[in-house]
């Protein structure tokens, strides 16, 4: 692994850094407020390239990989996680269909998305089952040539705004008196017959970004709404979530990076006992803290997406990231909350944005739990039950 980026690579860096410090963060307070997608920004942000970065040259990509769109990412999320996040799932659901659709499918929806005219997302969780995907009952039977498909996603980002274009569904198509499920991942484009998209959440964080509830009331697919294989789309669901892992991770980094930024700059100008907040040594340490935090966090998210271009990463490699970035940006969050006094408990100061919007965090995209899991099983540990 390389520790220092190439040219090209800090070019990246520092174009989407200055966009985001320049166009994002300024304001990142009122779209917090406003709790609206912001479409002409993403717009913005897409016409610097952000979208367009891993995909395939045939497809109006740069043809770059996990590594560079991170380093993008970062710079996003540095300013608002919302967007990022709204930006990542795209990247994410994109790649996805990149990897295992079909031609046509690609053909037809990918320029878009890699462009960024349009957004879309991925739909496996439902009220009632997450990270356990075997829980999942929102079903698709065939009659006919017509898959109907009946059932409630829950938390969908980027299923609801008026550049959203479709959303990957994962449902169950075995027969129900199958002793075991089997399921398969749908494209389901906005505006198909029984397919309706919910009232918006009210969050705590992340709130300029679109979640909603998807429904599904006999909604009527054609075989060539598959992607893959029938009766295989858990795996391809789960490789999506394991490629989001890393881009999750990288906005958890990027927010991380920030607190860091607020923390060192208010320190400096805050005058408190005769000199300024900087110069207390407990301050000192706390933002201390928060560095060590986030250059570890640098270290172990770049490794993922490094090895993930490689074609090396494991589960593993992948579960450290988002476990370790994830956790450490809260606790980042409230240091520098902490380094703020009372104004970081309003909502006007921005850390007071990034510990809200980073709890969500080491949830999405499978739990810190089951990416604990995930590396005490690579350990050698058995799962036990008494």
């Amino acid at each position: 692994m390389q520790f220092l980026l190439t040219e090209d690579q800090r070019k990246l860096q520092d174009t989407v850094h200055d966009f985001a410090q320049a166009k994002i963060a300024p304001v990142a307070e009122q779209l917090d407020k406003d709790a609206k997608f912001p479409t002409v920004l993403f717009h913005e942000l897409s016409e610097l390239g952000l979208t367009s970065i891993p995909f395939e040259e045939k497809w109006g990509g740069m043809g770059l990989g996990t590594f560079e769109t991170a380093l993008a990412l970062e710079q996003v999320a540095r300013a608002d996680q919302s967007l990022a996040v709204g930006t990542m799932v795209s990247i994410s659901t994109g790649l996805t269909l990149a990897r295992f659709g079909s031609e046509e499918q690609k053909e037809k929806y990918l320029p878009d998305i890699v462009s960024g005219k349009k957004i879309c997302s991925i739909a496996g969780t439902e009220p009632q089952a997450g990270s356990d995907t075997a829980g999942l009952t929102t079903s698709a039977r065939l009659d006919g040539n017509i898959w109907r498909m009946n059932g409630e996603k829950a938390w969908i980002t980027n299923s609801g705004t008026d550049i959203s274009s479709f959303a990957l569904v994962l449902a169950v198509t075995s027969p129900v008196e199958a002793p075991k499920k089997s399921f398969t991942l749908f494209l389901v484009p906005v505006g198909t017959k029984g397919y309706t998209v919910g009232k918006s959440y009210d969050k705590m964080g992340w709130r300029s970004s679109d979640t909603h509830p998807l429904h599904f009331d006999d909604c009527e697919l054609s075989p060539d709404h598959i992607v893959g294989e029938l009766d295989k789309g858990r795996l391809l669901l789960h490789k999506g979530y394991q490629q989001a892992r890393v881009f999750l991770a990288t906005c958890s980094l990027g927010l991380a990076q920030g607190c860091l930024d607020h923390a060192v700059s208010y320190a400096k100008e805050r005058k408190a006992f005769g000199g300024t907040l900087g110069g207390l040594q407990m301050i000192q340490k706390m933002i201390a803290d928060i560095a060590v935090k986030v250059e570890t966090a640098r270290l172990v998210v770049y490794k993922a997406a490094w090895m993930t271009d490689k074609g090396l990463a494991s589960l593993k490699d992948l579960s450290v990231a988002k476990y370790y970035a994830t956790e450490i940006a809260t606790e980042c969050a409230n240091l520098a909350l902490q380094v703020h006094g009372g104004w970081g408990f309003m909502d006007d100061c921005p850390v007071s944005r990034y510990l809200r919007d980073n709890r969500i965090c080491t949830i999405g995209d499978g739990s810190s739990q089951i990416q604990a899991m995930i590396i005490a099983r690579d350990l050698g540990l058995e799962v036990s039950f008494t």
